[in-house]
């Protein structure tokens, strides 16, 4: 009998439990406000304020200081003269502490002080987006040699417009890009939205 009620209270669980997906295109994107550093200096990143000027290019990674989100952050930081040209802002999330990304804001290998980083240490933003946020493992050191401490959240870029809802989600796990396609993509997005 104890067995028949444990079975089928975890099927309602099962039954009940959301399917979680990133946000999808014509969705609403959740506000947030976030410590986040640009140049190496902290201040507070507003969603809100940065939509009054434009779109906004909101991309998630899952650590500085490694391959794939380095080369993201080096790319964005190349094309980000294009995006200022098309009224967009660029603003990266990961779970990395601020003091991580101080020095990943400020590298010229990565950020070069051209945009900001915003953090997510307690992964509140990346829930609020549906994002799967994966559990480091222990010993996991970034490219410098130093240990990787934090969860990761999937790689996945959303472009939201002015109106606070998103244009384009493009996920290298869903769409299989490159982190520097993610730059490619969402910049196009863009550029069309400024030549409207």
């Amino acid at each position: 009998m104890v067995r028949k009620i444990f079975l089928g209270l975890a099927l309602c669980a099962l039954i009940g439990a959301p399917l979680f997906a990133a946000l999808k295109t014509g969705d609403k994107a959740p506000d947030f406000s976030a410590q986040a550093s640009l140049a190496g200096k902290e201040f507070t990143f507003s969603l809100k304020d940065a939509l009054k000027k434009g779109p906004v290019v909101l991309y998630f990674y899952p650590s500085a200081f490694t391959q794939g989100c380095d080369l993201e952050a080096h790319t964005f930081a190349q094309e980000k003269d294009k995006f200022d040209a098309a009224g967009a802002t660029v603003i990266g999330v990961s779970a990395d502490s601020i003091a991580r990304l101080n020095a990943f804001s400020a590298d010229p290998n990565y950020c070069a002080g051209k945009f900001p980083v915003a953090s997510d240490a307690d992964l509140k933003i990346a829930i609020a987006y549906n994002l799967t946020t994966m559990t480091f493992k222990p010993g996991m050191t970034d490219v410098r040699g130093v240990a990787i401490n934090h969860d990761f959240i999937e790689r996945t870029t959303f472009v939201i417009g002015k109106d606070d809802k998103i244009i384009a989600t493009f996920s290298t796990k869903d769409d299989h890009l490159r982190p520097d396609e993610h730059v490619e993509k969402s910049l196009a997005v863009v550029q069309q939205l400024a030549s409207r």
